[in-house]
């Protein structure tokens, strides 16, 4: 098994007044060499957006664009003819194919908002733009995995055109979670993100990562209750 160990306080920063953005992946004015992807995960943006604020209408092609808001909620308006507000619990998947256009802005007017937005490179080119966004609230439990996007179609799940997987869990202290990498030649990056876990004798805290490859399988250990995303990706 090989590692790469993404620590919170190496992440590329921007603080712009509305947006407080940490960046673990090259992106806008930030660059880094050696954080430019991790397999076919091209960015991972920890976001603090002041009420009120957001991103105006803007163009993506191409790109599987997943966003998962930890507090608060989005408001969510694209050239297909979607719109709506994204809460703490829910995930947002859009699939920019040929092209789209969308805004993004905080829904509330008083109390800032927290996401990460995750774009991976897609399966398949230019295919036709699509939108979809689910409630786990209900289903997230303790202790156990949640598969939130797959590339399998299901009713339980977020499709995305990627062989890619996200899972989240809440887990106490003490626990073993064994995970079973879902393709053959995928990885998983781990995200903390909240408390504290060991990945390989590596102890990772709130907001480290952690990549994983040429393994089919590892084990995660929360050394305090803790919240983490696997993100289970090809690695070419």
């Amino acid at each position: 098994m090989k590692t790469i160990f993404y620590p919170e306080n190496e992440r590329g920063k921007n603080d712009i007044g509305w947006l407080k953005a940490n960046f673990s992946f090259s992106f806008a004015s930030y660059y880094d060499p050696n954080k430019v992807h991790f397999g076919a995960l091209r960015v991972l943006n920890d976001d603090a957006i002041a009420a009120g604020k957001g991103f105006g209408t803007h163009p993506h092609d191409n790109m599987e664009i997943i966003t998962i808001p930890l507090e608060g909620g989005i408001e969510h308006k694209d050239s297909m003819g979607n719109t709506g507000v994204i809460t703490a619990g829910e995930v947002q998947v859009m699939s920019a194919g040929t092209g789209v256009y969308h805004s993004e802005y905080n829904a509330s007017k008083t109390d800032a908002a927290k996401t990460l937005q995750i774009w991976l490179f897609p399966k398949e080119r230019d295919i036709q733009p699509r939108y979809d966004q689910k409630n786990f609230k209900d289903k997230l439990k303790s202790n156990q995995l949640l598969t939130l996007v797959s590339p399998v179609k299901s009713d339980d799940t977020l499709w995305i055109n990627q062989d890619a997987t996200f899972s989240m869990g809440n887990f106490d202290a003490g626990q073993q979670v064994a995970y079973d990498i879902k393709y053959s030649g995928n990885g998983a990056y781990i995200f903390v993100i909240e408390g504290s876990v060991k990945i390989n004798s590596t102890v990772l805290n709130k907001r480290d990562a952690m990549g994983v490859y040429d393994t089919s399988s590892f084990t995660i250990e929360p050394e305090v209750a803790s919240r983490f995303l696997i993100i289970d990706i090809p690695m070419s």
